[in-house]
């Protein structure tokens, strides 16, 4: 019997961790990517350059896999059913994957199972994104294309009706959502196999700056018990009606009622590792990286429990100082614990070029840590 082979479509830097899970694996990974210099092309063996909106570069690259996946939502669902109709297995599949490409269609979906929202409706224009402030008390509300999306792009906050006009110009739908008074905002990240186990990691908190996310930290700090139970089993049973094979993150807000009682609503779906489980690498006895490459292949999944009461992950950014290797002597000196993770990405401000984790006992020593390498990485302190 020969090991399988994984084939990943998408380059960037969630496919390079993902082919570093499946090496104690032994398994073999088949890369598509857009240019030789992505992220996972500078470590994968066997690399197809195309471009994954081609159908006929899609079915060649799939020849020889045993399952095909992915590192970003944005493969055209109509080409993910021909890849299923030739045998080849999908996952997360395309009737699962859509909800994670279509905000139009994942909200209808939600609100058809239950699942708590915003309120929002598809808009046709300025007006009727303005007729929509009226309907949920007034601007402002948020703007997002259905389409296209992530790390901020594609979503807008509104103030006015003149200041709509923006989001309509990409010529795809537009979604508007009222603009939820929240707590903070967390995530329950799950893996979900094709035979139906599931595991469910720890609800952690997102902190965003300028809408990328910066800071995680597991567990979310004096989180309701109750609640984060209830976080996780939303996660679960959103993966399971809506078939997710593999992981998926569940972005929430937490809301306090009138009545000062904690809730959540659902913000965005991710069918993929995500940078809210960055963490897990570390701090996590099973990986998400290593529980999405065993759901995918359906294995027996991996132990989700943390190693550690506190872990917390901060994003690298690029910024003015580009040679962050030079940065290590003084972050592996500092702390030997640290556990530094880089994308092989060229340094532009603002740029997620990597990641670090901390872990350990007292938060306030693990988040310093943290929030100490990431800066001196990114060269904004010098001490």
């Amino acid at each position: 019997m020969t090991f399988p082979v994984v084939g990943m479509v998408g380059g960037g830097q969630l496919a390079r961790m993902t082919h570093e899970a499946g090496i104690p694996l032994g398994l073999k990974f088949k890369l598509l990517s857009d240019t030789p210099q992505d992220s996972a092309a500078q470590v994968v063996s066997e690399v197809v350059i195309g471009d994954y909106r081609d159908l006929d570069t899609l079915r060649a690259f799939a020849q020889g896999c045993d399952v095909i996946t992915f590192d970003h939502e944005h493969v055209p669902t109509e080409h993910l059913r021909a890849l299923e109709a030739d045998g080849i297995p999908v996952r997360p599949g395309p009737d699962a994957l859509v909800h994670a490409q279509d905000k139009g269609v994942m909200r209808a979906r939600l609100l058809e199972i239950g699942a708590p929202c915003p309120r929002h409706r598809i808009v046709s224009d300025p007006a009727d994104a303005a007729a929509f402030a009226e309907e949920v008390g007034g601007f402002p509300v948020i703007l997002k294309t259905v389409r296209g999306g992530y790390d901020g792009k594609g979503v807008w906050v509104v103030r006015s009706e003149a200041d709509a006009a923006d989001p309509f110009r990409a010529g795809v739908p537009v979604l508007a959502e009222e603009k939820v008074d929240f707590v903070r905002e967390l995530a329950a990240n799950i893996v979900r196999s094709p035979h139906g186990q599931a595991v469910a990691y720890p609800v952690v908190e997102s902190i965003q700056v300028d809408g990328v996310c910066d800071t995680v930290i597991a567990p979310a700090p004096e989180l309701d018990e109750e609640l984060a139970g209830e976080a996780q089993q939303l996660a679960l049973r959103i993966a399971a009606e809506l078939g997710v094979v593999g992981h998926l993150a569940v972005e929430l807000f937490e809301t306090r009622g009138p009545d000062g009682k904690p809730g959540i609503l659902v913000n965005e779906l991710a069918m993929r590792p995500h940078n809210s489980g960055h963490w897990t690498m570390d701090g996590a006895i099973t990986s998400q990286f290593a529980n999405h490459v065993r759901a995918v292949l359906d294995l027996p999944l991996g132990d989700p429990r943390p190693r550690a009461p506190w872990t917390v992950m901060c994003n690298v950014l690029g910024g003015d100082y580009p040679d962050m290797y030079q940065a290590y002597l003084h972050c592996m000196a500092r702390d030997p614990q640290l556990k530094i993770h880089m994308y092989g990405k060229d340094v532009k401000p603002g740029r997620k070029v990597g990641h670090v984790n901390t872990y350990g006992d007292d938060l306030a020593d693990v988040r310093e840590r943290a929030r100490h390498a990431a800066d001196y990485l990114r060269g904004t302190i010098t001490e």
